[in-house]
């Protein structure tokens, strides 16, 4: 920690010269990548090459093993005209990565050791999914499940709670994602069958008494179903735009083919539902690329009956997940403490404990809002910086914090600032926010190694 403001230079600590950490990334192309959701000026969104690599990195000797990418699924339909990034697509079509290193095999055998056991042990298998999970066996998908708490450690229970969510979920499908036209049909249905109402009301439908007085298209009752149904389509419709451009690069996510016009549609009924339950917060422009993740890696799960059941499962991980970020989300609560400036406020004070040149150079000198690049970091929950497989490992050590993801994403933006300081003290208010908002390649191990180093500096 520094603590005279007229310090030029600051020295490099030892760790993060370390020979280990010899990152020279992919080469890529200029990224095209959409950047929606994030207050930026106008005048400074033009993307710059992202060609550059960690300023502490020592002199390249051999690449650390880059992890496995994630499978690709069974596709059909032909590639997207002229990808414009190869580090936004799930995996590179890079032939010398594709075996699995050593570490990630030893890693590996070590997950399913931990996921044989008759009780799983939370804490140990935490500390090693934070490592990075590889792909392959399905493994991420159920250490996912069991980081977000959807799965209990007790594997004798996983059936029945299994079946229990995915009976639920298709409850709440059922009744949310019902046009009004058929919640009358069903209503009339349900009344000529059986006159008793309490039957239909503790199935969550209407009651006769309550369509009966105007219940119609035009009608303007605030009670009336096509009133509620007309505000919700403004939201569907939203949801709508923001799915189809949800990784247009992914063939997984976009395209013609029947699969991925069928996970868009898994992805639309996750939000609908979702902002159906939670009034207060409903859908925000941003959560599908939360989502996505998620849906990805439970839709690729190897065990059929489970890929089948992704949309279910995705929806109580998504809900799990966006508990310790739903105020985020709530623009009432945005100067609160709990909302999202507080918490661009956390990582502003963290950078400051641990490098206030660099603090002082960003937000006094050259005065970068750092509301204008980690607002998206921080809400997003970084999967727009990096490409689509790198996102998954950062999201392996995110789940995998005993305390919830915030501080560890924290550390890890704070260490996404450090990597590349030389950089950002050479330049000026245009340069630095242009690299910050569109973040250059870099080793993911070496990331992570800074950003636990700084939980280590912290609680020292």
């Amino acid at each position: 920690m520094f603590h005279s403001p007229q310090m030029v230079k600051k020295r490099v600590p030892e760790w993060l010269n370390s020979s280990l950490w010899s990152s020279t990334p992919s080469p890529s192309l200029d990224d095209d990548r959409v950047q929606p959701y994030t207050s930026k000026p106008t005048a400074t969104t033009t993307i710059t090459s992202s060609s550059s690599t960690s300023d502490y990195e020592p002199p390249s000797v051999v690449d650390p093993p880059i992890p496995v990418p994630p499978p690709k699924p069974t596709r059909e339909d032909k590639p997207p005209p002229q990808p414009q990034s190869t580090d936004s697509l799930p995996n590179h079509e890079d032939k010398n990565n594709t075996t699995p290193s050593p570490e990630d095999i030893s890693r590996q055998a070590q997950l399913l050791v931990e996921l044989s056991r008759k009780t799983i042990n939370l804490r140990d298998l935490r500390r090693i999914a934070s490592q990075g999970i590889p792909d392959g066996a399905g493994i991420r998908s159920t250490v996912w499940k069991l980081l977000l708490g959807y799965l209990p450690p007790d594997r004798g229970l996983w059936s029945s709670e299994l079946a229990k969510k995915r009976s639920q979920y298709k409850h709440f499908k059922d009744e949310l994602l019902m046009n009004p036209s058929e919640i009358t049909r069903k209503m009339d249905n349900c009344t000529n069958c059986d006159t008793d109402e309490s039957k239909g009301q503790s199935k969550g439908l209407l009651s006769r008494s309550e369509i009966t007085h105007g219940e119609h298209p035009l009608s303007l009752g605030q009670s009336s179903v096509w009133n509620q149904f007309f505000q919700d389509t403004e939201i569907i419709e939203q949801i709508d735009r923001d799915v189809k451009r949800t990784h247009p690069d992914l063939h997984f996510f976009s395209g013609d083919s029947s699969d991925a016009k069928s996970n868009q549609d898994a992805l639309k009924n996750i939000l609908i539902v979702f902002a159906k339950l939670n009034p207060g917060i409903r859908y925000v422009q941003g959560m599908n690329e939360i989502l996505a993740p998620l849906f990805y890696v439970f839709k690729t799960d190897p065990n059929e009956e489970d890929a089948a059941s992704a949309e279910a499962d995705t929806f109580f991980c998504f809900v799990e997940l966006l508990s310790g970020f739903r105020d985020h989300f709530c623009q009432q609560l945005d100067n609160s403490v709990v909302g999202i400036r507080s918490t661009i406020t956390k990582l502003s004070q963290l950078l400051k404990e641990h490098d206030e040149e660099l603090w002082r150079h960003l937000e006094i000198t050259t005065k970068v809002n750092p509301q204008f690049y980690a607002f998206r970091w921080i809400t997003l929950l970084l999967t727009q910086e990096f490409n689509f497989a790198d996102s998954l490992h950062i999201w392996d050590t995110l789940l995998s914090d005993p305390e919830g993801p915030q501080e560890t994403l924290l550390r890890v933006c704070c260490a996404m600032l450090i990597l590349i300081r030389r950089r950002l003290l050479a330049g000026d208010f245009t340069s630095n926010l242009k690299l910050l908002q569109n973040y250059p390649p870099t080793n993911i191990r070496h990331l992570l190694y800074v950003a636990n180093k700084l939980r280590v500096q912290s609680s020292g």
